[in-house]
């Protein structure tokens, strides 16, 4: 089977990474398909994944709607030259559109239900998985499962953190860190909602600064202030220094999640709610606030805990959810890949 994956997002990378091995494994071809963000690139390459790269991405809105047309084109061209018998994604709007051209289904997971993107890939997606908990109701294509994309990834059966973080950020094994990340606040689910002003992320900084080593992450150019506290690290390394944290500040949605997944608390700083953050919150791993004082609070409030109380809960949300990797590959193989002949799907196997 020839399965072309869509990328928007780094964590989309992690997303797919684990099921592209085993499609793999099972002797079907996988390619992705990128546009230059942020890391994407680098995190396709430490996965030894084929990719195209279809160029920087746009963040103007004259600009994003230019990256409609070309991008589609782009990925138009691309699926020609590839025959792919499946296109998934992360809610793509270019996947969506190039496999009704071609005739072909798409897959897409959803977990944010960022309507303006939904009505614009919907029609020409045959499935939208989401979480059990997403709140939008998507339609007769919406199938629910129970967990997160996070897990995807995280899950104990593929993730198994490495102790090296400590010494890759420059630390002894032990000493205590944390790792805040800003976003850029130029998406378009972004518009109308905020985080941290550049004043309270010099005092969040220096709030922690006190206690340990801090390091920032971000999308965006930071506070002069800052620089000194950017974090220096591979990104595929990010999820081994996200484990061994003693706390994770976020105005991002993903990092804030892969934090509670990890068992790691974690302080998420936006006004936009996400029902599965809202989820892990009731789990006591993840904190929701846009209030500037009660982040300060929160802060306080994590460092008074043992560490050891957040690993617990972490265990107690992996008991309730499901591998989400393992389900995306049954599916996938129970949807479409039984249906086609062994020289296409490359599973000689099931076919009697």
């Amino acid at each position: 089977m020839r399965i072309l994956i869509d990328i928007g997002h780094p964590g989309h990378v992690h997303l797919f990474k684990h099921l592209a091995h085993r499609i793999e494994q099972d002797g079907g071809e996988v390619l992705f398909t990128v546009r230059d963000k942020e890391c994407e690139l680098e995190l396709l390459e430490a996965e030894h994944f084929p990719y195209k790269n279809f160029g920087k991405h746009y963040k103007s809105l004259w600009g994003k709607l230019w990256g409609l047309v070309k991008f589609d084109l782009e990925m138009l061209w691309t699926a020609f030259k590839f025959k792919p018998d499946l296109l998934l994604s992360h809610g793509s709007i270019y996947a969506s559109h190039t496999a009704f051209v071609i005739g072909k289904k798409h897959l897409s997971l959803e977990d944010s239900g960022n309507m303006e993107q939904i009505l614009l890939y919907r029609p020409f997606t045959e499935v939208i998985l989401t979480p059990e908990v997403l709140v939008e109701k998507l339609g007769p294509k919406q199938i629910r499962y129970n967990g997160y994309h996070e897990i995807a990834y995280l899950h104990p059966n593929y993730f198994n953190p490495n102790i090296e973080a400590y010494h890759w950020l420059g630390l002894e094994t032990g000493d205590p860190y944390a790792i805040i990340r800003f976003v850029s606040w130029n998406a378009t689910h972004d518009v109308g909602h905020k985080g941290l002003s550049n004043e309270d992320k010099i005092k969040v900084v220096e709030k922690l600064s006190k206690k340990m080593k801090v390091f920032i992450s971000a999308e965006a150019d930071l506070p002069e202030e800052l620089e000194q506290y950017k974090i220096r690290l591979a990104p595929e390394q990010l999820h081994d220094a996200l484990y061994y944290a003693d706390i994770v500040v976020s105005e991002g949605t993903t990092i804030a999640s892969e934090a509670g997944v990890l068992g790691t608390p974690a302080i998420y700083i936006n006004s936009i709610s996400r029902s599965y953050v809202e989820d892990q919150e009731k789990y006591g791993l993840v904190f929701n606030t846009s209030e500037s004082n009660k982040v300060f609070s929160l802060i306080d409030q994590i460092l008074a805990e043992d560490r050891s109380v957040y690993r617990e809960r972490r265990k107690k949300l992996l008991a309730d959810k499901i591998n989400v990797t393992d389900f995306l590959y049954n599916f996938i193989e129970d949807h479409y890949v039984k249906h086609m002949p062994a020289a296409i799907s490359g599973r000689a196997d099931i076919v009697m």
